[in-house]
């Protein structure tokens, strides 16, 4: 086995999409058509060098990943752009095309979910039994996930404490799912507002959704990992689930593969924007790991971080946030500030120093314009949810941003 990366010594990213009848933009369950299709497929899994396609959970969804940690981000927007294109030609021969979005937004679960049968399924048959994935906290959600990675203790604390500061604003910046059931829901994340309930059964694997404070392995594996598997013994007697990915909280320890996952990301309307908000939360996440004070950053409460998750989960880029404490840890003398402030002040930075990245326009989207979540809310309310859902799988195929 090669050595571990040192943090920030490389990335990897996971991009979730939906697929969708091409007239009627419904969930359409073609997934493993798609991928025994493709070519270099075998076993529903496709490789293209460094990319791939594979499917999780629902027969409606697939997901797109650097197989190995990147270097940077700055190749994987075309190199996701690509993947992208490829996909799309081949549903285009199946009458369907992929959506872009953290949550469909007229999918009914009960009717529609369609677990995948083929490779992991006695996992996600347990996860069925136990959990019931008829519900969109299982079946309705698609996310980017950031994996950074750690070698040895000492990495892996500073990393997780920065990530659990950096975790509670990312709905601020990323939210995408205003809507589902074909109603504005009243959140702007509320993907996130239901994973945090996915596991309600049993709320050790989720905990507050911000992880608690570790300080090494061990510690993890004793406070988190541990009391996870106590729990679903009973329930799960073949272990089939006792495994590290089991944890639900929105980073997770991958000691697999020795990285930090982060997962509270809504899938943005196309790559560059996926990827330039990944280049904000690892920019941010450096700057917490290289200049925080890391006893101050394991020290604050989870409750206090998992407050002010709640509020960007519900209101997004206007999410007022009013923990002194915790705006002293990011770097900030007031006592209350709006999140999309927030987001401003961390990332001048970074946008004053690289002003003509590829990341530069996309988060300039955001910061200007608002979260997808905004966007699409304002959009639908002037044109209607089904013109405005096309309008965002165009975005998809065109690599251009959602304006309202």
């Amino acid at each position: 086995m090669s050595a571990p990366l040192h943090a920030f010594g490389g990335v990897g990213i996971e991009l979730e999409y939906m697929i969708v009848d091409r007239e009627t933009l419904d969930v359409l369950p073609v997934a493993d058509r798609l991928l025994a299709a493709a070519p270099g497929s075998e076993d529903h899994e496709v490789t293209h060098g460094e990319m791939g396609w594979s499917n999780e959970l629902v027969m409606h969804l697939v997901e797109v990943k650097n197989l190995a940690p990147a270097a940077s981000l700055d190749g994987l927007p075309a190199a996701f752009r690509r993947e992208v294109d490829q996909i799309n030609a081949l549903l285009a021969g199946m009458g369907a095309r992929l959506m872009p979005g953290a949550m469909h937004p007229w999918m009914d679960p009960d009717r529609e979910t369609r677990l995948w049968p083929y490779q992991n399924q006695d996992i996600y048959q347990a996860y069925d039994r136990i959990f019931d994935s008829r519900g969109h906290g299982w079946s309705n959600l698609q996310s980017m996930h950031v994996n950074l990675p750690f070698a040895g203790d000492d990495e892996f604390a500073r990393l997780h404490a920065a990530i659990r500061l950096v975790l509670p604003l990312l709905p601020a910046l990323a939210a995408s799912s205003p809507y589902a059931d074909a109603r504005d829901t009243g959140y702007a994340d509320y993907r996130m507002h239901v994973y945090t309930h996915n596991a309600d059964r049993m709320p050790s694997i989720a905990g507050l959704v911000v992880p608690e404070t570790v300080r090494s392995q061990a510690d993890y594996e004793a406070r988190i990992l541990q009391p996870m598997y106590d729990d679903i013994a009973a329930l799960d007697p073949d272990h089939v689930l006792r495994y590290e990915w089991l944890n639900s909280r929105g980073a997770i320890a991958r000691f697999d593969r020795d990285a930090i996952e982060i997962r509270v990301i809504d899938t943005q309307e196309h790559p560059g924007a996926d990827l330039a908000v990944a280049a904000a939360a690892v920019d941010v996440t450096r700057q917490l790991y290289t200049s925080g004070d890391l006893g101050a950053q394991q020290e604050i409460a989870t409750e206090a971080l998992a407050a002010v998750l709640a509020v960007c989960i519900r209101d997004g880029d206007a999410a007022v946030i009013d923990n002194a404490h915790y705006l002293r840890l990011l770097g900030f003398t007031e006592a209350r500030l709006p999140a999309a402030d927030i987001w401003r002040g961390l990332l001048q930075p970074l946008m004053a120093s690289q002003g003509e990245a590829w990341w530069h326009s996309p988060l300039e989207t955001i910061l200007r314009h608002g979260t997808l979540s905004r966007r699409l809310r304002d959009a639908i309310a002037r044109e209607g949810m089904t013109h405005a859902c096309r309008r965002l799988c165009d975005c998809l195929e065109r690599g251009h941003a959602f304006l309202p």
